[in-house]
């Protein structure tokens, strides 16, 4: 096994060319596949300025209206986003806490209520509590009715990630602290939940990012988030290619920029964490000399 490797010894001379024809191979096919689109896309008339003037061209009449329309519905989207993350990790953490701590006696009840809300569709939940609620007098406002499904929903998620942190941490942790006099009380909120909150930070920003992508199903309820805003625009820009590919862009931005926080918080949550080797850059204390040392009779 070579040095520079952990898990398998470095490809030799015919394994590497084949590892190159095949990159060869695999980017002539894309490029071909690309060109392929595009022309056909150019043939039917999806790439003229007409469809994508309002989305680019500063200087079209519609852009600036557009683009202000647009930004209204990202507002909405992060509103309900922000809103629902911050819901369902309190309801998944309350949950996580009730279920690693509950007696036996009523331990079935939060099981069963974290399973049944992880089976339902999100969709038909959401759905759910927007149709039938109201049926039996229970009335709010579209937003609230969204951010409830997606904290809900998040929420059961969340709470097994957390359960799953706090399972995984060494069983020496509670018992030091239950040696130092705290009760299981502490010891859960100072001791095991910071641990495990840092421990499945990539896991939970994960699951915020679903929440952000999930902000879309609001055009069930016609809640003009960024999706349905888009939707409206189309039936008076007639661009529905054009329009779906620039908000699936936004998506995917917004969701790299969370990509990036995640990685910038596990870093510095790996900085903090106890036991975290020194900086490599820190000079590391000399060693003592033999004759600084004391004598030891046998």
């Amino acid at each position: 096994m070579s040095s520079g490797t952990l898990l398998y010894d470095a490809l030799g001379p015919r394994a590497g060319r084949r590892v190159r024809w095949f990159g060869v191979v695999t980017g002539a096919v894309t490029l071909g596949v690309l060109f392929l689109v595009g022309e056909k896309l150019a043939t039917e008339g999806q790439l003229s300025a007409d469809k994508w003037g309002p989305l680019i061209d500063p200087a079209n009449p519609r852009f600036s209206t557009l683009w202000s329309f647009l930004a209204g519905g990202m507002l909405n989207t992060l509103i309900v986003a922000v809103l629902a993350i911050v819901c369902a990790m309190a309801f998944g953490t309350a949950m996580a806490l009730l279920r690693v701590t509950s007696q036996p006696w009523y331990r079935w009840f939060v099981v069963s209520v974290i399973e049944l809300l992880r089976g339902i569709p999100v969709v038909l939940l959401i759905f759910f509590l927007a149709r039938v609620l109201p049926e039996i007098g229970i009335e709010f406002s579209t937003l609230t009715f969204l951010v409830m499904g997606l904290a809900l929903y998040n929420g059961v998620v969340i709470a097994e990630i957390i359960r799953g942190g706090l399972q995984a941490l060494p069983r020496g942790q509670k018992e030091a602290a239950q040696s130092l006099g705290l009760s299981s009380w502490h010891t859960l909120r100072l001791v095991l939940l910071p641990q495990a909150f840092r421990m499945m930070l990539p896991a939970l920003i994960g699951q915020l990012i679903v929440v952000v992508k999930e902000t879309s199903l609001g055009f069930i309820l016609s809640y003009e988030e960024l999706l349905r805003r888009g939707q409206i625009a189309i039936q008076s820009l007639h661009n529905p290619l054009q329009m779906f590919f620039t908000i699936a862009v936004i998506y995917i931005v917004i969701n790299l920029g969370l990509t990036l926080l995640t990685r910038r918080l596990e870093r510095g949550a790996r900085k903090k964490a106890p036991g975290t080797p020194a900086d490599d850059k820190t000079p590391a204390a000399p060693l003592p000399s033999p004759a600084a040392l004391p004598e030891v009779r046998v």
